[in-house]
């Protein structure tokens, strides 16, 4: 498996993000503003191609950075995959001097994270009707 970044959304993260949060999930409002000022992972398995994606950004406001609209394909989930594609992010802000990073978890995915080193911060919001977290790890 390899990991690519890109400066621009990728056909290959929309067609991911799309399968995973909107026709699964049936999120409605996946693609945004932050598309454009986001680095976008894609992780290839070289058998299949694309395989699961994600989006880093710094947020301006508090100078930290957040690690957003991770998603691996159904049939590659349970393989490390997930992790890997944190791990490059992790390494990615590491590389620009970030000492922490952040992310706005699905309530249900929250223990994934938090083996991962995250730890839960806030209170409880909806998502489209989702209920979400927001979750810190200190790099």
């Amino acid at each position: 498996m390899r990991v690519e970044l890109y400066s621009c959304l990728p056909l290959e993260a929309v067609g991911i993000r799309e399968r995973v949060f909107v026709e699964e999930q049936g999120f409605r409002n996946e693609f945004d503003c932050i598309d454009s000022k986001a680095v976008h992972f894609v992780l290839f398995d070289d058998g299949e191609g694309a395989i699961g994606t994600c989006r880093v950004y710094k947020d301006e406001q508090d100078n930290s950075y957040v690690l957003g609209r991770l998603a691996v394909t159904k049939e590659n989930r349970g393989k490390n995959a997930g992790a890997l594609m944190v791990k490059k992010a992790e390494e990615y802000v590491q590389g620009l001097g970030g000492k922490e990073i952040k992310l706005h978890a699905q309530c249900r995915v929250s223990e994934f994270y938090k083996k991962l080193g995250f730890s839960e911060f806030g209170g409880l919001d909806d998502d489209e009707g989702c209920p979400h977290i927001w979750m810190i790890k200190r790099l």
